[in-house]
């Protein structure tokens, strides 16, 4: 029987990337004194909680998932004090607080990486991390031909002659978990967060704790490195790693049982299939993990209709709920990625990421929102080569996963950068340009005008929260003429989605409840979600 605790299940989570999100120190990057600041703006939006992306010290060769301390906060985004006093804000507010945890790697800086770089071979400190001797007659060959997902290989030799494993980049080496010490650890980094009040864990690459013992060839390793969704077999979704989810699930379950406040525990879980995901999310280990085939699956009706049937029939049954995405920090913003070539996103990629709001937020289960996504910010593709900052594109010098485009600082207010994202003093610019059109998405003006994403997403939310029909529960779909996606949530809401460009005789009669463009009775209009109440 479900107690009344598990907020988390029909949750609305907003992902703060923090360096973008609003400057309270005037140097041009976003810190947790600006997240503090901007969390009314997130209550009036009407999200249940906030995910913040890392912000303890690091070197940030990858923006702070190359993690130095995890115990802290870096001098760039402010103190423990300035944390605790975010975390009492959005209590009183009413928001839960997650916090990104990097276990599968840290950075090249940390204190135990630093300890193994001086250590022999076989010391107690290697044996913390994936070090291993090369191949070839004077080992200068790596260890197996594994490729690392940022590109080029996923090992570096050091100065005795062995090399060390990184699965992204050189700067932030894999822990070895076959090791108890690095359990430990994170156990005592767990109960550090939990006891400053955080409700919970988003958790960086979940599948890829632990790695083959043998560490052999792959059989393709080209392949295992060419996106985050084909990932290396014999480094990811090994057995060993749900013992991990299982031991984090009894902490969380103990400080539950201290104060009825539940913790969540949500992963980033890259498996082939819905089947493989749901076994993260049993009864024992994760409470949820990101379901992110939606996010990859075509615009089409019967794609759309297929992901959503394999998540409802394999992760709703565990007992779990499904967690819908559809963008983060390492994506392509909504808007460009459903066919807005021009900045403006005014065309036919704005009017289907509307719809697809509004279809996420009707679906059973928890809904993450990017930052931005509210704002119908666009991708940023012109960005100079001179100023990218992603590691992909400084290991591979291609442009093609490159993620700075959807990290570009918020738009808050006012005609020209930095549009209220920082104060602008002495000529200081945000960490990445903004583009003169993001005055057309700054919040001020999303706020003033109804027709904008802000308040689709904020009525949305609404909704979500006013109508028992919505949250979590159970889907039916309805027959519907090709090209249309439709289904009812509990007693008499219908939600239907026209993914072609023609208008199209709506589902059910009358005038919507909301839709994502304009919608008149009876009729679903091309690129456009509509919510009805009915009898039906």
């Amino acid at each position: 029987m479900l107690s009344k605790y598990h907020w988390w299940r029909d949750a609305v989570i907003y992902q703060v990337y923090v360096r973008s999100f609003l400057d309270s120190t005037g140097d041009g990057v976003g810190d947790l004194a600006g997240v503090r600041a901007g969390l009314p703006y997130l209550k009036k939006l009407g999200v249940d909680g906030i995910w913040l992306s890392p912000f303890y010290p690091s070197p940030q060769h990858d923006h702070g998932y190359d993690v130095a301390d995890y115990c802290g906060v870096d001098p760039l985004f402010g103190d423990l004090a300035e944390f605790d006093l975010l975390m009492a804000a959005a209590h009183r507010l009413g928001i839960k607080v997650l916090l990104d945890i990097v276990p599968n790697h840290c950075s090249s800086e940390h204190p135990w990486f630093r300890e193994a770089l001086d250590g022999a071979p076989g010391s107690p400190a290697r044996a913390r991390f994936h070090f291993a001797d090369g191949r070839g007659p004077d080992g200068g060959e790596p260890p197996n031909n594994w490729h690392a997902m940022f590109g080029g290989p996923a090992w570096t030799r050091v100065a005795d002659g062995q090399w060390y494993l990184h699965m992204f980049t050189p700067e932030q080496p894999d822990w070895n978990w076959r090791t108890p010490e690095v359990a430990a650890e994170f156990d005592r980094v767990l109960r550090f967060w939990l006891d400053r009040g955080v409700d919970g864990f988003r958790i960086d690459v979940a599948a890829g704790l632990y790695k083959h013992p043998a560490l052999p060839d792959s059989d393709d390793p080209e392949a295992d490195a060419r996106t985050r969704d084909s990932v290396n077999p014999l480094a990811w979704n090994q057995p060993e790693v749900h013992e991990v989810w299982r031991r984090w699930r009894a902490t969380c379950e103990e400080y539950t049982a201290r104060d009825g406040r539940e913790r969540l525990l949500v992963g980033e879980v890259s498996v082939p299939t819905a089947r493989e995901h749901a076994l993260y999310v049993r009864p024992d280990e994760l409470h949820q993990a990101f379901f992110f085939d939606l996010l990859g699956a075509p615009w089409d009706a019967d794609a759309f209709r297929k992901v959503i049937s394999e998540a409802m029939q394999d992760i709703a049954g565990t007992g779990s709920t499904v967690t819908w995405v559809l963008n983060n920090h390492d994506q392509v913003r909504t808007v460009t990625r459903y066919g807005e070539p021009a900045p403006e996103g005014s065309g036919l990629g704005a009017a289907r990421a509307r719809a697809a709001a509004l279809l996420m937020l009707a679906l059973p289960g928890a809904a993450y929102i990017y930052q931005g996504e509210e704002l119908g910010l666009p991708e940023v593709v012109d960005l100079p080569d001179d100023v990218l900052t992603d590691p992909i594109f400084r290991r591979t010098g291609s442009r093609a996963r490159i993620r700075d485009g959807c990290r570009v600082p918020l738009p808050w207010s006012g005609q020209a950068s930095p549009f209220g994202f920082t104060s602008g003093v002495d000529g200081v610019k945000p960490w990445l340009p903004q583009p003169e059109y993001f005055a057309e998405y700054a919040t001020d003006r999303a706020l003033a005008d109804t027709r904008s994403f802000w308040h689709l997403y904020r009525d949305g939310l609404q909704l979500r929260a006013a109508l028992p029909q919505l949250g979590e529960g159970t889907l039916h779909w309805l027959d519907t003429a090709p090209g249309v996606l439709a289904f009812t949530r509990g007693d008499g809401l219908v939600c239907a989605v026209n993914f072609g460009t023609a208008p199209t005789p709506a589902p059910v009669s009358g005038t919507p409840l909301l839709s994502s463009g304009p919608c008149p009775a009876g009729v679903l209009p091309g690129a456009t979600a509509a919510w009805w109440l009915t009898d039906l």
